[in-house]
């Protein structure tokens, strides 16, 4: 199965930006006990995992690049509002 045969680019851009709406709303997965977990605490850790699950051998620089996503975007909004609640 191939990304780009079921997504396009509308699809990385919101999952990028958007994560917990885009999989709420863009995805068919039944979800269980622990996808609903991934998908409140860390959505971008969710996707990442997903993407290599069922895209690695088809397309593993996407893959490559949805970790980069989950380090990288992830963790610069973290960050900010750890700042702001600790200086409360």
């Amino acid at each position: 199965m191939d990304f780009w045969e079921i997504h396009g680019v509308l699809f990385l851009i919101c999952i990028v930006f958007f994560p917990r709406l885009t999989m709420l709303f863009a995805t068919t997965a039944t979800f269980g006990v622990l996808h609903w977990v991934g998908w409140v605490i860390t959505p971008r850790l969710l996707a990442a995992i997903l993407a290599t699950t069922y895209y690695w051998d088809t397309n593993p620089v996407l893959c490559v690049f949805a970790w980069f996503n989950m380090f990288f975007a992830g963790g610069a909004s973290n960050g900010a509002t750890a700042k702001a609640v600790s200086r409360r």
